[in-house]
């Protein structure tokens, strides 16, 4: 955190100062480390082991925050009886797995009772079928032995972690977990953060301050990035794409998408709200508010999916924007292959990357596999306008909102991207106009009516209205209407809401994002834009989403009964009439602790007074997760896809229901391949930024990390007979890269079961365009989709160490098959790994299980 996220880790350090213990697990000593109290040196890949092992201790000797459990968890749900369990048979598949499909179905995931709303529960948790008992059987054999013998942790150096956790947890006291793309780019990465999840339920510290996970993210505003999403699969607010062959109608969507209970029981006004933000006017009850133009999800339409399009030629075109996939993304040797596959392909960025020169001085062209003039595709640069040259608004961690103001005019032809995607859709609304195509309605019928200044820059703020929200019917000298007229001058809307409790229905409020209904409300105030902190949580300061809500689940701070777990830790309360406190309450201000709903209510109001999970139909923080997961409703440890060794816990060495993308340029290695030795993980520097493009254009951060290398113990070091800034070549199935050696005791082999495995780590920043060169990392990392959000794999994978140089020319491609052969082997080396053309697992093997 502190390499990656120095301006975030002040806040650590600030907390240090206080009295905080600051523990760092990861396979590398840096920064970070050197700060923290304790360093945990793991074995990359194997977090669940570590997290499940400290599961294990706290629930076996009830270590537990028993109150917070019991009545604020899942643990006292009742499983149906077909549930099963990878213990039960040590395979590593839970009940419901279907291999003709390679999905699971979730029928035996279920609870007991009334569905979702009204599980039936055993509060002692005791109920052999309970969750709880179910959880402590599924984590029974994460000892502190097994930990060792998977992480490489010694039992003495988890006990010291656990035991200050445990300590730092309680009714008055609360830990945080803090984590990024060190744990959810593995094939299991969404299953590493449940577990950290669960702990954290386990010990109360969810919902209560100083508690939480914290993503860090990867990118300033990725935040915000998938909450008015750039992600394929999900619209703004987290409503999900309808998907083609099952949601043929807007009823049918609602209806597989509307819980009875809870938050998202208002999924219809969120939506038709969206819709009229959409398509204004056109958008009617008799047409189903425009819901036919939505485009609907027929496949997986991932960036990994449409890359391996655009290598089979199905691709015509593509932007790019803002994004260098040509160093920040896997298997970049197939990647930049396949860009001259295309017809057109748009590039908008602040300098020319490696994407905008493929065609003339990559790899590919100097080693001949791509020549520049048998290269049809026909490249568009765009100048990109930076951070200070545009304005606008981030959305950090916590779900702040804080508006940015531009300083100064880009410059020449820079531009914004808001600009970029205005005047680009200016002229497809005008194309599709002067069209009678029936597959222009859609572009026909959009509500595109921003206004624009002087340099047809759309207006930022009226942007950040219609996301707030208004009603929809015109009402020119109402109060609270705030950019009420379109482009052409006209009344285009009426005031704003005040949040989303009054979207409606109807068609008479139009939403871009249901959970920042608020940021910009009738007082005409753009909230994100305050800067007037009125207390400890930062109220006055930007607007956290929802309802500048600080801390989410914020009932869970308090007894069952309203009371404070503790004075030190008190955050809102009852007081006999309302909810009152330092935060703005998670529901209804006026529901007391005892409500109790008599069966037929809905919404919030089908929840008990101390249910603090608003969220999920239940009230309840899931420690099992009952539906939308696809590999599993537990944890469960499986080795990364490429790994020096089996799975000691089961059968099953690999994730199940991961997506392999099996391909003859994307071939992974069998379990223990003798010819990949060690593990490979890769990570981020400070003076250095993602794919590079922000930082290794510049000279003095240039200057600060000059060259790519790499990180090799020295125990490694002296194997290889390498010394401290030797050149050496590190190969994978895919590809290979040379680099020099940084011989240093910040990174060690790990004792796997009295097998000593080496690590080696490397920076991802490196690339071939810029003042600053150097090979880049993921020429070696493999194209593969975790089951549930299609992140690749790589923080763990296995390579080979050889001293020298890589060859330049055609000689690389011969040197390549030397060391890594694959000439007339099948795509699918590993056992575990589909052939090509088999499903391919996760959530679009199938159609949408509801």
């Amino acid at each position: 955190m502190a390499e990656a996220h120095p301006v975030g880790f002040r806040w650590v350090m600030k907390a240090k100062e206080r009295g905080a213990t600051i523990i760092h697990v990861d396979p590398r000593f840096s920064r970070t480390s050197a700060l923290a109290d304790i360093w945990v040196p793991i074995r990359a890949g194997s977090d669940i082991t570590f997290l499940g092992g400290i599961i294990h201790h706290i629930i076996e000797n009830e270590f537990f925050f028993r109150d917070y459990v019991v009545h604020y968890t899942n643990a006292s749900c009742i499983l149906r009886d077909e549930y099963g369990d990878p213990e039960d048979n040590a395979d590593g598949y839970f009940s419901g797995w279907n291999e003709g499909t390679r999905n699971y179905s979730m029928q035996s995931w279920q609870y007991k009772g009334e569905g979702l709303s009204f599980p039936e529960r055993d509060l002692t948790l005791r109920d052999p079928q309970c969750v709880f008992q179910k959880l402590k059987r599924h984590f029974s054999r994460y000892t502190p032995e097994m930990v060792e013998k998977v992480c490489g942790i010694p039992p003495v150096l988890f006990h010291k972690v656990a035991d200050t956790l445990i300590r730092a947890s309680g009714p008055d006291k609360t830990a945080a977990i803090c984590y990024a793309v060190g744990w959810t780019q593995h094939s299991k990465g969404v299953q590493i953060i449940r577990t950290a999840a669960i702990l954290q339920l386990l010990l109360g510290n969810i919902g209560r301050p100083g508690g939480g996970i914290l993503a860090l993210r990867g990118h300033a505003s990725i935040q915000g990035s998938t909450d008015i999403p750039t992600l394929y699969d999900i619209l703004p607010g987290y409503l999900q794409m309808p998907l083609g062959g099952s949601d043929e109608t807007l009823q049918k969507y609602l209806d597989a998408r509307t819980p009875k209970t809870g938050l998202w029981s208002n999924t219809p006004a969120y939506f038709i709200s969206l819709l009229k933000a959409y398509y204004g006017k056109h958008a009617t009850a008799e047409n189903d508010f425009g819901y036919n133009w939505l485009p609907k999800l027929t496949a997986d339409h991932s960036f990994f999916e449409y890359l391996y399009d655009m290598a089979d030629g199905k691709m015509e075109g593509m932007f790019l924007i803002g994004q260098n996939s040509a160093v920040g993304a896997p298997n970049i040797r197939l990647q930049r292959k396949s860009m001259a596959k295309l017809k057109w392909f748009v590039i908008r960025d602040m300098v020319e990357t490696e994407p905008a020169r493929f065609w003339r001085d990559s790899a590919e062209i100097e080693r001949g596999e791509l020549k520049t003039e048998e290269i049809d595709t026909e490249v568009f640069f765009f100048p990109a306008a930076g951070h200070a040259e545009k304005e606008g608004a981030f959305t950090n961690t916590q779900r702040l909102l804080q508006w940015r103001e531009k300083a100064v005019d880009p410059p020449g032809d820079c531009r914004s991207e808001a600009w970029f995607i205005h005047q680009l859709a200016l002229r497809l609304i005008a194309k599709a106009r002067a069209s009678d195509d029936p597959m222009d309605e859609p572009l026909r019928a959009l509500n595109w009516w921003y206004p624009e200044d002087e340099a047809g820059e759309p207006k930022m703020e009226a942007v950040l209205a219609e996301i707030n929200g208004w009603k929809t019917e015109p009402q020119p000298n109402a109060e609270g209407v705030l950019f009420g007229r379109d482009r052409e001058g006209r009344q285009h809307h009426g005031p704003q809401v005040a949040d989303y409790n009054e979207l409606k229905t109807d068609g008479s409020t139009a939403c871009g994002a249901w959970i920042y209904s608020g940021v910009f409300n009738r007082d005409g105030v753009n909230k994100a834009n305050t800067r007037q902190s009125k207390d400890y949580l930062g109220h006055g300061w930007g607007f956290s989403w929802p309802s500048d809500r600080r801390i989410i689940y914020n009932r869970a701070s308090a007894k069952p009964n309203g009371e404070p777990w503790s004075e030190r830790k008190k955050l809102v309360w009852w007081d006999s009439e309302k909810w009152t406190g330092i935060d703005v309450p998670d529901f209804k201000a006026t529901k007391p602790p005892d409500y109790r709903p008599q069966g037929d209510e809905t919404g919030l109001d089908g929840q008990r007074g101390d249910a603090p999970f608003i969220l999920h139909e239940d009230g309840l923080g899931w420690m099992y997760v009952p539906k939308g997961l696809q590999d599993g409703p537990f944890p469960t440890h499986y080795e990364p896809l490429e790994s020096p060794v089996r799975n000691p816990f089961y059968s099953r060495d690999t994730n199940p229901a991961v997506n392999w993308f099996t391909r003859n340029e994307n071939r992974f290695a069998p379990p223990g391949d003798p010819r990949f030795p060690y593990v490979l993980t890769t990570y981020r520097l400070t003076e250095h930024h993602t794919g590079g493009g922000m930082s290794r254009f510049l000279s003095h951060l240039s200057e600060l990390q000059p060259e790519m290398f790499v990180e090799i113990s020295p125990e490694l070091a002296a194997k290889l007979k390498i010394d401290n800034s030797d050149y050496v070549c590190i190969v994978s199935l895919r590809g290979a890269i040379e680099a020099r050696a940084l011989v240093s005791r910040r990174i060690r082999p790990v004792n796997l079961n009295g097998k000593t495995v080496h690590q080696v780590a490397i920076p991802f920043h490196f690339g071939a365009a810029g003042p600053l060169r150097g090979n880049a990392a993921n020429n070696l990392v493999a194209i593969s989709g975790e089951p549930n959000v299609t992140i690749m794999e790589s923080k763990a994978l296995v390579c080979n160490i050889i001293p020298g140089r890589l060859p330049r020319g055609p000689a690389f491609l011969d040197w390549l098959e030397r060391n890594a052969p694959q000439a007339g082997q099948p795509p699918n080396l590993h056992p575990e790994q589909p052939p090509p053309g088999a499903p391919t697992g996760g959530r679009f093997s199938r159609s949408y299980e509801r």
